[in-house]
């Protein structure tokens, strides 16, 4: 036995009283957990390869499953946890970087559960949702900053090219490689009928998604992967990706174990080689590096189509958005330190970056110190999981946010962190033909329209109570939030006053 055995995160128990021996948990488990021992005509279980995904206490038919945490655990230490020590073990064991996936799950705060919604009373009456209009549709672009007519003093349309939402959500970057097909159909189905759009990630675009081109937002990656005239014309917009939450200042990285057939057509790279995209856009080293980006795009696309620069919060975010506000883009995503994802280094993931609420704030602020605000749109993601999370970052000055992990949850994800493996039992984040089929893209389509459907009624709810009738309204308006919890540093930042003022 090794020196550093690691007894295993999770337990199965099993009730062998209602086991039937049916082997369901066996054909539902790609992880190898369960097998049938002959000798003794029972099922048994690997536990070392247990991920938590509950897909066989889900499917097990007579109910004689679970999954607990292990109690099993290292002596109590404040300084040295369970979790660190583990992974020492894990790289003195191999030489390699740790990888995990779906963001940073430590106890850092949430700043959206320390702000509260202030609602109206009297004076400011509430807005019944049920019985007067409310307008949830955005548009997201450079805005003029004032009206001009003709001399027969009509208004001149001189707007830039829109992005029209019915509702400001919509599906991040998730690129074709690593979910599987019937994860983006999924999303590109729900997006067309929602009327919101997705996002291909850096991945390319499947030709049969193609189709759903209005509501589609193309990715340019520092590795170009799946870039070619096609393929930008498709988009209702195009995002430049800098940098993401869960892993700011470095590049993507898909195994080439998930490279196989239409994703190695579609990334235009051989079967089984990584795809991993450079840190930089090795073309991209200052705005005006940036700039040139955007207007051969926008050259390229006829100026057609929004671009969107999508950057990772950092300390200096503020400036670096008013450096992008001012390189010809159109849009800014910038995505917090909780953004998930299908693989990163677990101490960049862990490590770097800042909470999406602060960056958010701060942008806001200095665009409009600079007078600048109009020029761009504002789009924010890293962890949105709710209608009352959006509802507070739009007053905290988004135009529109971006979910993931949200709609990876609506398609029947459970978080399990096993991405970077390619053996999602629930068909999401795998390649294997036999799990993508698990997930049903007519169901999944569903389930994120439910999931929309209930947030849209709710943000409508939430801006009765403030006695508010569109987002336009509410966006910026730092006057309808109160921070709990927060001290005088958070709130300057923020924005915001504490609750009680």
């Amino acid at each position: 036995m090794s020196i550093d055995y690691i007894y295993s995160e999770f337990e199965v128990v099993r009730n062998q009283n209602r086991c039937t021996n049916c082997r369901a948990c066996e054909k539902q488990c790609a992880n190898g957990v369960h097998y049938f021992d002959n000798d003794k005509k029972i099922m048994l279980a690997d536990e070392s390869k247990c991920v938590n995904c509950q897909r066989c206490v889900s499917f097990c038919p007579t109910h004689a499953l679970k999954i607990v945490k292990s109690d099993c655990s290292f002596r109590e230490n404040a300084n040295w946890s369970e979790q660190t020590i583990k992974e020492i073990y894990k790289q003195a064991n191999s030489g390699g970087v740790l990888l995990s996936s779906m963001g940073n799950p430590n106890k850092l705060p949430v700043y959206f559960d320390r702000i509260l919604i202030n609602a109206s009373q009297v004076t400011n009456p509430s807005i019944d949702p049920l019985r007067e209009p409310m307008e949830t549709k955005v548009f997201l672009g450079k805005k003029p900053s004032s009206i001009k007519r003709d001399e027969n003093g009509e208004i001149i349309n001189n707007l830039t090219p829109q992005l029209e939402l019915s509702i400001p959500v919509m599906f991040a970057a998730m690129s074709y490689g690593s979910v599987s097909y019937n994860t983006h159909k999924s999303l590109a189905m729900a997006a067309s009928k929602l009327g919101i759009l997705y996002n291909t990630g850096e991945g390319g675009l499947h030709e049969d998604f193609y189709v759903y081109g209005d509501n589609t937002i193309v990715q340019v990656a520092s590795g170009r992967f799946g870039v070619h005239e096609k393929y930008l014309e498709a988009g209702k917009a195009i995002e430049i990706k800098m940098g993401q939450g869960a892993k700011p200042g470095i590049g993507g990285h898909l195994p080439g174990t998930k490279i196989v057939g239409d994703v190695s057509r579609t990334r235009m790279i051989p079967e089984g080689s990584d795809a991993i995209s450079p840190a930089p856009h090795h073309d991209i080293y200052s705005i005006e590096d940036l700039r040139q980006l955007v207007y051969s795009l926008k050259e390229a696309t006829k100026y057609k189509k929004p671009i969107i620069v999508k950057v990772a919060t950092v300390h200096n975010i503020a400036a670096i958005a008013s450096g992008i506000a001012r390189s010809g883009a159109d849009i800014i995503a910038i995505d917090g330190f909780r953004g998930g994802t299908g693989a990163a280094p677990t101490r960049i993931r862990d490590n770097v970056g800042i909470p999406v609420e602060l960056a958010l704030a701060a942008v806001d602020k200095r665009l409009r110190a600079e007078g600048i605000r109009n020029n761009i749109s504002l789009i924010v993601g890293g962890s949105i999981r709710s209608a009352a999370d959006v509802v507070k970052a739009i007053a905290l000055g988004a135009d529109a946010c971006y979910i993931g992990t949200a709609a990876l949850l609506a398609l029947g994800c459970h978080l399990c962190r096993a991405c970077q493996i390619g053996k999602c039992n629930w068909g999401i984040a795998t390649q294997n033909p036999e799990l993508v089929k698990r997930l049903d893209p007519e169901l999944g389509s569903k389930r994120l329209i439910n999931l929309m459907t209930a947030w849209k009624h709710e943000i409508k709810e939430f801006m009765g109570s403030m006695g508010i009738n569109s987002i336009e309204a509410l966006r910026g308006n730092r006057l309808m939030l109160r921070g709990i919890g927060l001290n005088q540093k958070e709130l300057d930042i923020l924005g915001i006053s504490h609750a009680g003022e």
